[in-house]
């Protein structure tokens, strides 16, 4: 397992949850002048966007992502993109939450899986940090933001060699192997069978600095080349262009990351039957404990401590519906397998001294066996950084 690889998870995820609430933002949208009190216009549309972003890139939780450490659990990771989704004036149901997760994870996971080298993964981030640019065009503010974290990502995997990266690329799949959500748009496109998983392409480019399959070359015992023979491909290879760039700015040749909700259609999700077999099994810890709600907690000050964004009186906010029509939503809360919907904990980003000392009254209860000297426990940086709160 890398503990490089929550850098790029989080923003990848983070890319694509963008996308589809701009996508669904535009299509429930309504002209200004013609929109009742309870229905969304561009402007509300361009604030939730930017709220989003602002909080998603955050300086102090940008600091703490990029620290080496194992990823978070799926529920904690759920858990930040359920607060991220509401850090605006936009709310979402169970249903729609759920709705959104799925294909945030789906659509990743597939960009990881096509990605040709285990480095390009990197070139999918700046695919998602380059379209979120474009989302927040008119706001210098938070494009510092933003660049700021692309000269992180820089900064941080530049360096890295090809060996690191595949253990990047694995720990991401290992992450999403047990998701199996049939995508409405990935099964028109016929990249997705019935049973949720990916089919992979047998054509298209080679990675950059290969070469195209179809020559065997034959050494001797010196290493000097003897012999050659050819054989035929079922594939059509060809060869890239040019590498796509790794810079601030620039061409990344690859289009894997870019919105592919930039043309209009809709998108649902399916459970799979291999994803209800797996809900099965995935019966764990169903009623929360007391620690894992204060660890959650934490992530949520992690998130720089931010206040929600509160509709002034006693309006709820606006309500977004990721389905057709209500009809859709409510069905899709009543007909998912209760083991597959996330229980989201209610987490409240305070820095209540009484929250700290429940935390510590319910450490102090632990027996903790001392760690040997040079080895470091997991989440030891967090326990560290939660002491200085």
């Amino acid at each position: 397992m890398s503990a490089r690889t929550l850098p790029l998870l989080f923003l990848n995820l983070g890319g694509e949850m963008l996308y589809i609430l701009d996508q669904r933002l535009r299509a429930q949208s309504i002209p200004g002048e013609k929109a009742r009190k309870d229905e969304w216009t561009d402007v509300d549309r361009k604030r939730v966007m930017n709220d989003i972003i602002t909080t998603m890139f955050n300086k102090k939780f940008m600091e703490e992502l990029f620290k080496p450490q194992d990823l978070y659990s799926k529920k904690a990771l759920r858990t930040v993109y359920d607060r991220l989704a509401h850090a605006s004036i936009m709310r979402l149901n169970q249903a729609s939450m759920d709705k959104l997760y799925d294909l945030m994870t789906m659509a990743f996971k597939y960009q990881v899986l096509l990605c040709p080298r285990p480095r390009d993964v990197l070139l999918v981030t700046f695919n998602h940090l380059d379209a979120i640019k474009d989302f927040i065009s008119d706001s210098p503010g938070i494009l510092n933001q933003v660049d700021e974290t692309f000269r992180q990502l820089i900064e941080t995997y530049s360096c890295l060699s090809d060996g690191e990266f595949q253990l990047i690329r694995q720990t991401l799949l290992i992450f999403f192997q047990d998701m199996h959500i049939r995508v409405s748009l990935f099964l028109k496109d016929k990249v997705q069978n019935s049973n949720g998983h990916f089919v992979l392409p047998i054509s298209g480019p080679v990675p950059w600095g290969t070469e195209v399959p179809g020559l065997i070359r034959i050494f001797n015992h010196k290493g000097v080349e003897v012999k050659r023979a050819e054989f035929t491909t079922a594939g059509n290879y060809f060869i890239p262009q040019r590498e796509g760039s790794f810079e601030l700015y620039g061409d990344r040749v690859l289009k894997l990351g870019t919105n592919m909700y930039s043309v209009t259609r809709p998108v649902e999700t399916h459970m799979s039957g291999s994803s209800k077999t797996l809900a099965s099994q995935a019966k764990e810890n169903i009623a929360p404990n007391p620690l894992a709600k204060e660890e959650l907690n934490f992530l949520a000050r992690l998130l720089g401590g931010l206040d929600i964004q509160k509709p002034a009186g006693g309006d709820t906010g606006f309500r977004l519906n990721l389905f057709t029509t209500d009809e859709e939503e409510e069905h899709a809360a009543q007909t998912r397998p209760e083991e597959l919907s996330y229980k989201v904990i209610n987490i409240e980003a305070t820095q209540e001294p009484g929250r700290r000392a429940e935390l510590s009254r319910i450490l102090g209860e632990l027996e903790v066996a001392e760690p040997r000297p040079g080895s470091a426990e997991k989440g030891e940086d967090l326990l560290a950084l939660m002491d200085g709160l």
